[in-house]
């Protein structure tokens, strides 16, 4: 089995900053392309930032220069740094991780049981 658990979320004022991480845990032969995505109240979800195994990044437009993805192959993390937060940025923020369990050939993709970032004064 494979988990992934996020952690970092909270309140935060506008202009602040949070650093969210999503560990993967299980039997993992190999993790490809790890993301973040964020869904607000009655939207749909939406990709925030990915970054692949190869260290090649994209953003959403609307995060481009205030958030930072990394990842630490190592330890099968993968982190999302937010500065300078906006109102608009409220949301339950979920990782996504592409991996090869051990012992398949088959890749899959899992997802993090979400953490809800809130920016407001």
């Amino acid at each position: 089995q494979v988990q992934l658990v996020e952690s970092g979320g909270g309140l935060v004022q506008p202009g602040g900053s949070l650093r969210l991480t999503c560990a993967a845990s299980g039997s993992i032969f190999s993790i490809s392309t790890m993301g973040w995505y964020r869904q607000a109240p009655g939207e749909q979800r939406d990709l925030v930032a990915r970054i692949t195994s190869g260290g090649s990044t994209y953003y959403a437009d609307s995060v481009k220069g205030r958030f930072t993805i990394s990842r630490d192959n190592a330890k099968n993390t993968v982190y999302l740094q937010m500065n300078s937060l906006k109102p608009e940025d409220t949301a339950v923020y979920y990782c996504k991780m592409g991996l090869i369990r051990k012992w398949t050939a088959t890749p899959d993709d899992y997802w993090g049981q979400g953490t809800q970032v809130t920016v407001s004064s």
